[in-house]
Order: C-alpha cells, then structure tokens, then sequence
C-alpha cells in the first residue's frame, strides 16, 4: 500500500441521535443536561492485563491489588503499519459516511437486518471492501482466529468535537457468531466492559510484583464485589486488534465513553455469521450465500 496523509474531515453540524442517546452538538442545541449524566457510575474500577488474561483493582482503589480472571478478551497489538492505517483511512474517507448515533458516522458493509423481528434482506449487499481482504488474511494467521470469516464489516469516527461515544450494549447472537473483531484506528483509546446481571465476583489477592503471570485458582478468594458494582478498563492501543469471545462476548457489556475519545478515532469491527447461519444450521444456506458476497470484497458501503 502507498503511504498517504490522513486529514480529519470536518465536523458535522448536524447528529443522527434518537431516543435517549445525545452528543454534543443536539446537548447544545437542546439546551439541557444529557441523559448520561444522571446514569450510576460503577463504584469499582479494575484495569485488564492482556499479559495474563485479569482484571486488577485499579491503584488508590478499595480493591487495589486484588484480581480475579477475566476471560475472552484478545489484543493483538500492532496488527497494521502506520502507512497501511494510512492509506485505510483515505480510502474509507472517499466513501460517504452517514450520521449515527452518540455523535458516531458509520459506514455499513454488510446485510440490512432487523433484530427485534430477525429478519434481514441482501439485495444492496455487495461484499467487504477491497483494502479489507488483506486485513481478513492476516486474521487468519492467529489461532484465536482461525476459521474467522466475517460477513459484516462496520466503520465508526468517533470524534471529540461531537462528543461521540457508545453505549454499554451486547452485541446480536441471533445473527452474529462468537468472535467480535475490532480495529482499532489513529487514536488510543479505552473499552469499558461491565455486567448488570446479580450475583459478586470473587477475587484473589494479587502477588507482588503484578503483572506477573497469574495462575486461575492460585489462591482461595478472599473477597468478593457486586458484578454490578464493577467495571474493567481494556486499553486498546492504536493500531491494535481486539478480539472479544466467551464470558467477555455474552456476559459483560462494552462501551466507549465520550471522556476516552481525545482526538479522531476509527474503528473497523468484523463480525462472523451465527450456528443457524453456518453449515448444518436452519438458515445455512442463506449464510453461504451471506459468505460468498462477502469475501468477494467487492463492496461498496449499504
């Protein structure tokens, strides 16, 4: 790929927000306090070590020094060049992006769905994009990734001056499979993961000198927190992929919050079809022909 300057486009006077969920620019035009700032914030903040796989309670905290495990997540840093983010970006910039919620544009490739009714139609789906092929290849060549093929590929910008964020959320199993795939484009930025479902976590005391590798079971728990009380902090540097599946994918929400987008950001988030989609599932053939549009990487944004 040739190398090419990145510049930021200009920030949209407009929003694409509906409901509850707002951005700066319809806050100012609304005159009145966001939604989000009346929402809790979790009492108990733990940071994940990609290193050995936990969470640990975050320094000047009532659990620092204490972890418990924390499964399903994979980084994989540096997974593109700096001139390979380049020239990604240019190109996703030729395409057209639309407004999108919590001050986000998006770029779809991938089917029209309807989730609440589970329904989706393909006629305007013409594939992923060109660049991604080489991206999706070299997925391929990690074991947490083997067998990985996306059939939707979804671009969001974030950016500062529109305040953009997203909410907590689960993603689709109805449609989408184990693996969340995202790439983490121009800026660091922090994922916040946490669970509303009752029950506590149990947590061991950490041993000194953390972050060295933990062994789960190591020691017997010594306290316990709220599941809902918590909330673990997943950096994702630039450049970085992130590979959400298990406990991380069906249990724990994940968010970015508007405090952690400082300059531009650009994430590309792949997402693989469900059982009912793959060989020997009720809608397999419709997945089949799902794949096939996809990796022909023929697309152009729906």
């Amino acid at each position: 790929m040739a190398t090419a300057a990145v510049a930021t486009p200009e920030v949209l006077r407009e929003c694409g927000c509906k409901g509850i969920r707002t951005c700066l620019i319809c806050e100012r035009q609304r005159g009145s306090d966001p939604p989000w700032r009346h929402t809790p914030q979790k009492t108990h903040r733990f940071i994940y070590f990609s290193d050995t796989g936990w969470a640990v309670g975050a320094e000047e905290s009532d659990f620092e020094g204490w972890a418990f495990p924390f499964p399903g997540v994979t980084l994989i840093e540096d997974f593109v060049t700096l001139e390979e983010e380049a020239d990604m970006v240019q190109l996703m910039d030729q395409e057209p992006w639309k407004l999108s919620q919590s001050g986000r544009r998006k770029q779809d490739y991938g089917p029209k769905v309807n989730f609440r009714k589970q329904k989706l139609k393909i006629a305007d789906f013409s594939g992923l994009p060109s660049f991604s092929q080489e991206l999706v290849r070299r997925m391929g060549l990690y074991p947490v990734l083997e067998g990985f093929q996306p059939v939707e590929q979804c671009n969001l910008d974030y950016c500062p001056e529109r305040g953009s964020a997203i909410e907590p959320h689960l993603d689709d199993t109805w449609l989408w499979g184990e693996r969340l795939v995202s790439l983490n484009l121009l800026s660091p930025t922090v994922l916040r993961m946490s669970r509303e479902t009752p029950g506590s976590l149990l947590l061991c005391l950490a041993p000194s000198g953390f972050p060295a590798p933990l062994v789960e079971g190591m020691m017997a728990p010594s306290r316990s927190v709220p599941c809902q009380e918590v909330e673990v902090a997943v950096a994702l540097p630039r450049r970085s992929l992130l590979v959400l599946g298990g406990a991380a994918r069906h249990q724990w929400k994940h968010a970015i919050h508007r405090r952690d987008i400082g300059a531009r950001r650009v994430c590309a988030t792949f997402r693989e079809l469900s059982a009912e989609f793959s060989p020997g599932g009720r809608q397999q053939e419709l997945g089949r022909e799902l794949l096939q549009l996809s990796l022909s990487f023929q697309g152009r944004p729906t």
